[in-house]
């Protein structure tokens, strides 16, 4: 394996409690930081390093934080490791196996940005995760990390563990922020950013775990030799979750570019039974389809790009030559369906009705005219929902209707599938002209 920055030493015994984590070089980061730099200079050293945040949109972290609005109203960091894209599970790994290290990275992004009051949001389902960091917290206090003049500095900053209930919406970071003050989890209006008024009314940083999971071995190594990872405009490491029709699924730390191929054959064994790949999915569910003529893209944020895709949450999900693309988009929209919060028609009624076309098509009652009417549909959402779920829950519809067509015109016009039990039948009907 590469070298690891975030999951170096992940297995080790006694990693999760402070005296684990200390023995690891843990906290150092923060020692440091309070000696020798000024918030402004940590500010600095991430933006030069942390190039793309590592939450889904890649926006570089350094500059987020310089976004925030200089008034005299009390800010805010809200931690968001309410991780809930299909195909990821890397924040939960890092919760409960290292969650000292994002108690450092939260405080050094407070101690960077001026911030008195952070919260963790944990999602709600994972539980031992919350109580491994809930530990942490309390770990940490009784240690003097977080608390008054922190380490006999100047520096005060309180950290306050939340756990969500459960919903998808609520890691849309103004949703997220309507859920910790206890309202409902509705996205909120763009403008104004979470930078100018965010949680409470505040200036608010909201980040991702990993991504601050990722800022003290920054803080501690330099900008320079965090930027030696990875490609010229995507610097660093990323934790790929590895999942699907694999023969070794898990998580995978390893410098962005790295090829798809890689990732897939060289640390994730191979395809399952030694088939044929059909399809990837880069980032996540929400991240458009990628066929294996594809393989040899490397996995940054450019690349991905203009392969078609994004690298999103970097969840990779892999499927076989036996995939039926028609049940796999159904499951996906479900998902999105289940998970809108109903604030805006678009998103509410039009995932309900992919949906009922989708379940059409799998259950043989589709017609001609219905894989025209899912793009109609999905055109009728994109762009014209109130957050970024709209676009989300079309994407699996929009990326495997142009790549797998025929799967869809297969289903209206036999009722069974291309593949699995119905390939070979396929196959007949396409030798015999029917």
């Amino acid at each position: 394996m590469p070298e690891q920055i975030i999951t170096r030493n992940i297995d080790a015994p006694g990693l999760a409690t402070l005296d684990g984590y200390r023995r690891s070089g843990g906290y150092q980061a923060l020692e440091k930081a309070l000696k020798e730099y000024q918030p402004d200079d940590i500010v600095e050293i991430v933006k030069s390093g942390l190039r793309g945040g590592r939450g889904g949109a890649g926006f570089p972290t350094g500059l987020k934080w310089s976004f925030l609005a200089k008034n005299d109203k009390q800010r805010y960091l809200c931690c968001n490791s309410d991780e809930s894209e299909p195909g990821t599970f890397k924040d939960r790994m890092l919760m409960e196996k290292n969650p000292h290290q994002l108690v450092e990275g939260v405080l050094l992004t407070c101690y960077a940005c001026r911030i008195g009051t952070a919260f963790i949001y944990v999602r709600g389902e994972l539980g031992h995760a919350a109580r491994q960091v809930e530990r942490a917290v309390a770990d940490a206090y009784a240690a003097g990390y977080i608390g008054t003049n922190i380490l006999g500095s100047d520096f005060s900053a309180d950290i306050i563990v939340h756990r969500g209930a459960g919903a998808y919406i609520c890691g849309e970071e103004s949703a997220l922020m309507e859920s910790l003050e206890g309202r409902r989890g509705y996205p909120r209006l763009k403008p104004p950013f979470p930078a100018a008024i965010g949680l409470y009314g505040g200036p608010t940083v909201i980040n991702n775990c990993e991504t601050l999971s990722t800022v003290p071995a920054i803080v501690l190594n330099g900008a320079d030799w965090y930027a030696s990872f990875g490609t010229e405009k995507s610097k660093g490491t990323r934790v790929f979750c590895l999942s699907g029709h694999v023969k070794r699924p898990g998580n995978y730390e390893l410098p962005l570019g790295t090829p798809l191929r890689a990732l897939i054959y060289e640390y994730g064994g191979g395809i399952l039974g030694d088939k044929q790949i059909k399809a990837i999915i880069p980032g996540g569910s929400s991240t458009p389809m990628l066929k294996p003529d594809k393989l040899d893209t490397p996995l940054d944020f450019e690349s991905i790009a203009a392969a078609g895709s994004m690298l999103g949450a970097a969840g990779v999900i892999v499927m076989d030559e036996d995939t039926c693309i028609v049940a796999v988009v159904a499951r996906m929209v479900e998902f999105y369906r289940d998970e809108s919060c109903g604030k805006c028609t678009p998103c509410r009624e039009g995932t309900f009705w992919l949906v009922q076309l989708l379940e059409r098509l799998e259950h043989g009652h589709g017609k001609m005219s219905d894989v025209d009417l899912l793009l109609d549909i999905s055109d009728n959402i994109g762009g014209k929902a109130f957050c970024p779920l709209g676009d989300a829950a079309i994407t699996p519809v929009t990326s495997a209707v142009r790549l797998f067509r025929e799967e869809f015109e297969y289903h209206a016009r036999y009722g069974r599938c291309m593949v699995g039990a119905g390939a070979d039948v396929a196959r007949q009907a396409a030798l015999s002209g029917v």
